[in-house]
């Protein structure tokens, strides 16, 4: 049950990241999408969609590295 929430988890900032790079391409070839006035404002929202959600999902492997110890040294959590 835990891994199919984990997938849950990490499929909504994947879908964001893959929305945020559709509309950055999208504006790149002028095309408007519905939600947004302008382009310009079309691709910052697609750039912060796309930054966040990747370094969501990195984050995510990280901490799970982390737990599993898989991390090299510089990388792991300085010890108390």
């Amino acid at each position: 049950m835990g891994r199919l929430v984990a997938l849950f988890v990490l499929a909504v900032p994947v879908i964001a990241a893959a929305y945020g790079i559709k509309w950055m391409r999208d504006m790149v070839f002028g095309i408007p999408d519905r939600p947004f006035s302008s382009l310009t404002l079309q691709f910052l929202t697609g750039l912060l969609l796309s930054a966040g959600g990747i370094a969501f999902t990195a984050g995510f492997i990280l901490h799970r590295d982390r737990k599993h110890q898989k991390v090299q040294k510089r990388f792991s959590k300085p010890s108390k």
